[in-house]
């Protein structure tokens, strides 16, 4: 009963959430309504180093005002950003994103990849060393300091374990919809969106670094400047 009144708890906040954004937005709504202008959204491509986790993490996102293209090619570092340069070339995008891990990488291939993408206007989303630390700060604060990628699947598993879900990371290694929608959901300690308590917990991670060599900047994940701009098209 526990987990049944917990997961109820936790889709109850959210659904309350929902009806406060609606009810603030029907204020804010102009009642000289303009004739209607069809335009184009925009596309935000996101060309990941993985085929599984990214990918079925960025595809539960709904987006009002934009579209959004995850990719999961497979490459990694320099790899990825000079494939994600040969997709961007072949299609109109508002923006392009390149998501990738340290993990085992050498550090020159992971700060040059970081360089090259920037220098031709590609957000980075890195994740030193891996992206389920990305994941990990929807629960746990986490302030900083090394923690290997290894303790990253059991730890997200003990915050699960209220919700009986589990994240199979060694397998499968997918963001399920049930897991996305505790990622979306209310913290029930803060009354806080966990995607934004990751966000700040991130960005206080990362600013304790100067960035000059990001491949020793560990633990730390740029992925908050990718939600934080997803974000604004929900």
């Amino acid at each position: 009963m526990k987990m049944k009144n917990k997961k109820a708890e936790q889709a109850a906040d959210k659904e309350k959430h929902k009806e406060q954004l609606k009810a603030k937005r029907r204020t804010e709504t102009n009642v000289e309504r303009s004739t209607p202008i069809l335009i184009e959204k925009p596309t935000i491509i996101i060309v990941c180093e993985g085929k599984n986790t990214e990918p079925s993490y960025f595809n539960k996102f709904r987006l009002s005002t934009a579209t959004i293209k995850p990719v999961g090619e497979g490459f990694n570092t320099i790899s990825l950003v000079k494939r994600a340069m040969q997709i961007a070339s072949n299609g109109n995008y508002e923006q392009v994103w390149c998501v990738f891990d340290k993990d085992d990488f050498s550090d020159i291939d992971f700060n040059n990849a970081i360089i090259l993408a920037e220098s031709v206007g590609y957000g980075v989303a890195y994740s030193n060393q891996a992206f389920e630390y990305w994941i990990l700060l929807h629960f746990n604060d986490h302030q900083g300091g090394g923690i290997h990628r290894d303790e990253y699947n059991d730890k997200i598993n003990k915050s699960l374990k209220d919700y009986n879900i589990t994240y199979d990371g060694k397998k499968s290694k997918i963001i399920t919809s049930d897991i996305f929608e505790i990622l979306d959901g209310i913290d029930e300690k803060t009354g806080k969106e966990r995607k934004k308590l990751a966000i700040e917990r991130a960005l206080r991670n990362y600013n304790k670094f100067d960035h000059k060599n990001p491949a020793i900047e560990e633990s730390t994940t740029t992925m908050f400047k990718l939600i934080d701009e997803l974000i604004k098209y929900i």
